[in-house]
């Protein structure tokens, strides 16, 4: 039985995954959905969807990540971009008798712009903002499988426009007998806007189909991840359309513009992440994403773009989360989260 659930759920994402093929970059809207909103998510890459715990930062990632474990915990997450860009997220969890509910909030700020006239005169100045106002859903049918799904209003403010629309996103858990072993797939943000900036401006929502593997160690504190990402579309390279062909110095022979062959695309597709579970209070964690490296990456001097590194701390009252993210030289992601469980601060 439970074989056949999980060759159903499967079964449905290959086939959202050709549904959602023709998507390519640039032509959809709200692409602040695909941030990530969980320092410990920015410490491992920027996608979770198989580490089934009590993180609730996790669950506007995959849903089915949501359980009742996570009853009355608070989760705030500060993520600072650089030139000042802000991500905030606010997310609670609630059991009931039909399953646990997880409200959220997600807002980035963008700061303010400088406005200015079609020769260059200032005129004013204007700011630009995006937020997601819904709730994930988690329901269990035993302790292996888990699924959970999600529903989001969202808007979008860029001076005097906006645009506004509805999301909605499920996920899967299998989690095995042993604990040791977790996987995990989501789908998200399906949906449509019901308002653009302006009228001549039809767009769509940023589709994202996510699938990962976690195996903890048993006898050593380190958990492993492999993870797909992207996976409603097969070629995420961008190739630069303006190239051309080069020539030789010494040969004179033309060398022919070089297009991503199989395994350049495949690779970009993969992420890993790894996290050091050193002691109860105390986790190290690090990934690395193979497609951030090679878009956003300076030739001459690539570093550490990729990477992201992060520690959680655990308190008596509260979790302490820190994550960055290494973009390139030029910059880094960095995020902060505090979690709590209110009934540890009432008598």
């Amino acid at each position: 039985m439970r074989f056949s659930t999980m060759r159903f759920l499967f079964t449905l994402l290959f086939f959202l995954c050709l549904k959602f093929y023709a998507q390519v970059p640039g032509s959809t809207s709200f692409a602040f959905l695909k941030s990530s909103f969980s320092a410990r998510s920015m410490a491992l890459g920027g996608k979770v969807v198989s580490l089934y715990d009590q993180d609730l930062s996790l669950v506007n990632e995959n849903p089915a990540l949501l359980n009742a474990s996570m009853n009355g915990q608070m989760h705030f997450n500060q993520s600072i971009l650089p030139s000042g860009i802000h991500f905030s997220a606010l997310n609670y969890a609630l059991k009931t008798k039909v399953g646990v509910f997880a409200p959220s909030v997600r807002y980035v700020n963008y700061g303010n712009f400088t406005e200015t006239d079609e020769i260059g005169n200032q005129i004013g100045k204007f700011n630009a903002s995006d937020m997601a106002i819904g709730s994930n859903y988690a329901y269990s049918f035993n302790d292996v499988l888990h699924v959970g799904a999600s529903a989001n209003l969202i808007a979008s403010n860029i001076a005097s426009f906006t645009a506004y629309g509805f999301s909605v996103g499920f996920g899967g858990m299998l989690v095995h007998p042993n604990k040791l072993f977790t996987a995990g797939f989501s789908v998200q943000n399906i949906g449509w806007t019901f308002k653009n900036f302006t009228d001549n401006n039809p767009s769509i929502l940023p589709i994202d189909v996510t699938a990962a593997a976690s195996l903890k160690l048993k006898h050593a504190p380190f958990r492993f991840t492999l993870l797909g990402k992207q996976l409603n579309r097969w070629n995420v390279v961008y190739e630069d359309p303006n190239r051309k062909p080069t020539f030789d110095p010494l040969s004179g022979d033309t060398i022919p513009v070089k297009n991503a062959g199989f395994f350049e695309i495949l690779a970009n597709h993969a992420a890993a992440h790894v996290e050091l579970l050193a002691s109860e209070k105390f986790h190290f964690r690090m990934g690395f994403d193979y497609h951030r490296r090679e878009q956003l990456k300076v030739v001459e001097r690539p570093g550490l773009a990729g990477f992201s590194f992060g520690v959680g701390l655990k308190f008596k009252k509260f979790n302490l989360d820190y994550g960055f993210m290494v973009m390139n030289n030029a910059g880094q992601n960095h995020a902060i989260a505090v979690s709590t469980q209110l009934s540890n601060w009432i008598k």
